[in-house]
């Protein structure tokens, strides 16, 4: 009996809303096996299979199960780091949750670090501080937000998180709909 997966890769990356070349390159394979594949027109092997999953955010048992139940508790070792970010630490806690309606991440800035200057996009962002002060800009109003206090705002208005302090900060900020 042959598998056939190519559709239900297809639907993932249609879901996660990227392009073949962006989930080839997330897998480190080629545009042109990423079509074959979903085409059904060429079989894979389980390491290539396993790439392309965890860049789509699922695991092989969760991929190939029937069950419609979802995961609802993650180990920090299910954690997902993104470099290029601005951030010393970049953590998206829930893997593949560019899938969900809100992204949760751990952020940790050293002195000095910011991340990205965010245009105008829409939705919501909601920070809370776990370690020292973070300082939010959106437009050209700058916010001072130590420890233990929280911010919230719609994203529809420039924005960035930096740390002007001289100690580490680090947040717990959630995305909602994922920016990444």
């Amino acid at each position: 009996m042959r598998l056939i997966i190519g559709s239900k890769i297809k639907s993932l990356r249609l879901a996660s809303e990227l392009t073949q070349e962006e989930l080839a390159n997330r897998a480190r394979l080629t545009k042109g096996f990423i079509s074959q594949l979903e085409n059904d027109q060429t079989s894979i092997s389980l390491d290539s299979l396993a790439d392309i999953l965890d860049a789509l955010g699922v695991s092989l048992s969760e991929f190939f199960s029937d069950s419609a139940e979802a995961q609802v508790a993650f180990h920090p070792s299910e954690r997902v780091a993104v470099d290029g970010m601005g951030a010393g630490k970049f953590e998206l806690l829930i893997p593949g949750s560019t899938n969900n309606l809100m992204d949760p991440i751990v952020v940790e800035l050293q002195p000095g670090e910011s991340l990205k200057d965010r245009g105008p996009h829409s939705g919501e962002q909601f920070g809370y501080v776990l370690r020292g002060t973070v300082t939010l800009k959106i437009n050209k109003k700058v916010l001072k937000i130590p420890r233990r206090h929280c911010f919230y705002f719609k994203s529809n208005r420039p924005h960035q998180i930096l740390n002007n302090s001289g100690s580490v900060a680090s947040l717990l900020w959630v995305t909602s709909p994922p920016q990444m």
